[in-house]
């Protein structure tokens, strides 16, 4: 630690290990090489013996935005790998999708949009700096709203999941919203504090020992993707 990645910043600060999404000329969306950076990443970071809770942010203004649709565009092997990929339920983006045993703590910076709802559904523990905004805009461009808001409806009101679906780009999720409906556990004001928050926090639940982490993780998931 640190790893070096060429979308990513990866390293370990003490218990933590930070996975921060690093295009910020992009605002962070997902081109080809961070799809494929993201599932080492994680695999990475959990099997570091001294990472005990991992924190997923954004460089810069943004989260997190999403498939980088103009770079894929132009990547036809990329595109295809990544139709196969949804096609098949084999996305390897976030925590859980890779099978992270550690907790994560998704920090929110900023425009948390598209395929960023992936990172925050699929967060053990959500918090958002005030300004933070959430929105899906997959019907604007003519595509349907599906893994991201279906993992979100677990979590939260199925209403709420429904009108961010069907508005599109034309409505943003403001973070207090965000916080009533249950997406996120804490705002945090002023936005500057976004990252020192993420950090006690991690390192209060970091006091407990991992194997006990671990199997609470594990059993609160489990309930959860088995619950109708």
């Amino acid at each position: 630690m640190p790893l070096t990645y060429d979308t990513l910043l990866v390293e370990r600060r003490g218990v933590v290990g930070w996975l921060e999404f690093n295009r910020t000329a992009a605002r962070n969306a997902m081109n080809a090489r961070m799809m494929h950076e993201l599932e080492d990443a994680w695999h990475a970071l959990d099997a570091d013996p001294e990472v005990r809770v991992i924190v997923n942010t954004g460089a810069g203004a943004a989260f997190q935005t999403g498939v980088d649709v103009g770079q894929m565009s132009r990547d036809r092997d990329a595109l295809r790998e990544q139709s196969r990929r949804t096609r098949d339920f084999e996305l390897r983006f976030t925590a859980w999708q890779n099978g992270v045993a550690k907790p994560v703590i998704a920090a929110v910076n900023g425009l948390c949009a598209g395929g960023g709802l992936h990172f925050v559904a699929d967060a053990d523990v959500v918090i958002a700096a005030s300004d933070a905004e959430f929105l899906d805009p997959h019907v604007s461009v003519g595509q349907a709203s599906v893994y991201e808001t279906i993992a979100l409806a677990k979590k939260s009101p199925m209403e709420s999941v429904l009108r961010m679906a069907f508005t599109g780009r034309y409505e943003r999720m403001s973070a207090g919203r965000a916080y009533q409906l249950g997406i996120v556990s804490e705002v945090v004001d002023p936005p500057g504090r976004l990252r020192a928050v993420a950090v006690e926090l991690a390192e209060r639940i970091a006091r407990r020992p991992p194997g006990e982490l671990a199997a609470a993780k594990r059993a609160l998931w489990n309930a959860l993707e088995r619950t109708p």
